[in-house]
């Protein structure tokens, strides 16, 4: 029979159960949101939102109450970031970015998921629809098909992986209300080992094939330019029968 954890292995399990609610563009949740999101008691969520309001890594809004990430969030993934090679990524990043007129993103593989870990955004013609998620499924998001498309999963996936190697890009459309097209490539370094997707995405109708064709040359050469800066924190690719497990 496994272990039970000890309580305290178990409150750390809890808090970062917490600190997970807060994924996505920057959201200030009430403590019932959080106690529904983490699946925790009321009172044992706010005994928890409370340390970490102590901790400095949330912070609760005193006229509203309700909490969003603290800077000491910021300051402890600093340290990652760095280690991923972003501070000498991000000014190609913003080059292109403000080039196409786009936001730009760079996503790695991290347990088995396309985790998004660095956007650029444009200084002009900006919108919320070109904001991703920030997890995306390996399996149906064009992010998560750069990512395969040099793997040793691709044989086991349903997946039009061939397209992405013949074109050098995937593409994903995104059915919302106002359609969603993403484009992504993959960044690939020495030995064809794919270090993660650099990718951009805006409402269909203004991303259509004309501006597909200029745009995605211009995310080939960045993707290149950035290959030897950005060290890959991740897990190792996926192989055939790790990807059928899933």
């Amino acid at each position: 029979m496994a272990e039970e954890p000890r309580s305290g292995a178990r409150a750390v399990d809890r808090a970062v159960e917490v600190l997970n609610c807060f994924q996505g563009d920057d959201p200030e949740l009430s403590l019932s949101d959080l106690a529904q999101l983490a699946g925790l008691p009321v009172s044992t969520t706010h005994r928890l939102a409370q340390a970490l309001v102590r901790g400095g890594l949330l912070e609760q809004d005193p006229a509203t109450d309700r909490y969003r990430v603290g800077h000491g969030l910021a300051t402890l993934a600093r340290p990652a970031l760095t280690r991923l090679g972003l501070d000498s990524v991000a000014p190609h990043l913003y080059a292109l970015a403000a080039g196409i007129r786009i936001t730009v993103s760079v996503s790695v593989l991290e347990d088995r998921d396309a985790v998004t870990v660095f956007q650029a955004r444009p200084p002009v013609s900006f919108c919320h629809h070109q904001v991703p998620r920030p997890r995306q499924s390996l399996r149906t998001s064009a992010t998560g098909h750069a990512l395969l498309a040099y793997s040793p999963a691709r044989a086991a996936a349903d997946l039009d992986l061939d397209r992405v190697r013949r074109t050098g890009f995937a593409s994903e459309l995104i059915e919302t209300e106002d359609p969603i097209r993403a484009l992504a490539v993959p960044i690939v370094g020495p030995g064809r080992q794919v270090h993660g997707a650099l990718a951009v995405q805006a409402r269909s109708a203004r991303l259509d094939s004309e501006l597909i064709r200029a745009v995605v040359p211009a995310m080939r050469i960045a993707a290149g330019r950035i290959a030897p800066l950005l060290q890959t924190g991740g897990g190792p690719a996926l192989s055939a029968a790790e990807f059928r497990s899933r």
